[in-house]
């Protein structure tokens, strides 16, 4: 059953509107000011508002603004306006501030039903369509996680040594944004930019990546290719620019002394920056192929010595915090 507050000073048009609506099987409460309104909707969620504009003490317009600043992000009940004049100004003021429509004074029993049912009808098919597109768009981000994941698992794939690679840098570089003070979405946003920051490495040679002996100065210049590469794949990626933003620039130095432009301080973007700490961290605490896990005492010496030349400070602090939350050492590569 439909169920609709009537809002009017009048008893005349109370009676009037109740009467109308019953007869068409809705369900009707009766209220004579915008307070009594204000003080309803504390508890109780109607389908549609049928609001007098001209209201001793607290009018219509005032009414619906004080209604939609309390409300806040909660779902907009509709609002009609009732007048008993035809004000141009009324109605554009009305429109401006949400009112869904307006209904004249006296009511047109035939009118007032179809317009209350039209509005309740469509507010529902609106939000059906939202929630329709907040669940497909929540599919889509879940099936985007899974291409990506996979495509993380397929570069990682390319390196005997570095399995899991990608995976345990995104999930550092989310710990640390999170502790920097990243919204949720941030933190998911970065994870994925960590999950797909090797991802030039599918352009290098699987003879360089898996060379167990030391880089000839050629070997390491192919190597150092990568993140351009990565860019380049991800800045097609239009929807998330900062997937090619950590791609390119998780190899630049704090100091200016990294790759592949040089970049220093805070002309490396922020979430660049947190990429760096976590990869740095995972490549000491992961096997390669010319040494094995760096003990912890070594992996927090080097985090302490690179503050402001290879990591940005603020960022290796925090990383050095959670290593310290972790004295038996298992966050690393099993």
């Amino acid at each position: 059953m439909d169920w609709i507050a009537v809002v009017d000073d009048d008893v005349t048009n109370l009676k009037a509107a109740g009467r109308i609506l019953s007869k068409h099987g809705m369900r009707v409460t009766a209220l004579r000011s915008g307070r009594a309104l204000i003080d309803f909707l504390a508890d109780n969620r109607p389908d549609l508002i049928l609001l007098d504009i001209r209201m001793p003490g607290m009018d219509g317009f005032e009414t619906l603004e004080a209604i939609r600043a309390h409300k806040g992000a909660e779902p907009v009940i509709p609002v009609i306006f009732l007048t008993g004049d035809d004000s141009r100004e009324a109605e554009t003021r009305g429109l401006q501030q949400g009112a869904t429509d307006f209904i004249r004074k006296p009511f047109v029993a035939e009118a007032l039903v179809l317009r209350v049912r039209h509005t309740i009808e469509l507010d529902r098919l609106q939000r059906d369509l939202a929630a329709e597109v907040e669940r497909k768009t929540q599919e889509m981000q879940i099936l985007s996680l899974h291409v990506v994941q996979t495509l993380a698992e397929a570069i990682d794939a390319k390196d005997t040594y570095t399995n899991g690679h990608s995976g345990r840098v995104a999930v550092y570089a989310r710990e640390i944004a999170r502790r920097y003070g990243y919204s949720f979405d941030r933190q998911e946003e970065i994870y994925m930019i960590g999950l797909l920051h090797d991802v030039g490495k599918i352009g290098v040679p699987n003879s360089v990546i898996n060379k167990p002996g030391k880089l000839t100065d050629e070997e390491f210049a192919k190597i150092k290719e990568h993140p351009v590469m990565g860019a380049r794949i991800l800045e097609k990626i239009r929807e998330m620019p900062k997937l090619a933003y950590g791609a390119r620039w998780h190899h630049e130095r704090y100091d200016g002394t990294g790759y592949p432009d040089g970049l220093a301080g805070e002309q490396i973007v922020e979430e660049a920056r947190i990429i760096a700490v976590a990869d740095a961290y995972d490549a000491m605490t992961s096997n390669r192929s010319y040494r094995d896990v760096l003990p912890r005492e070594a992996v927090r010496r080097e985090l302490e010595e690179g503050r402001g030349t290879q990591f940005d400070p603020v960022f290796a602090d925090i990383m050095i915090q959670m290593m310290d939350e972790d004295p038996e050492y298992r966050m690393r590569e099993e």
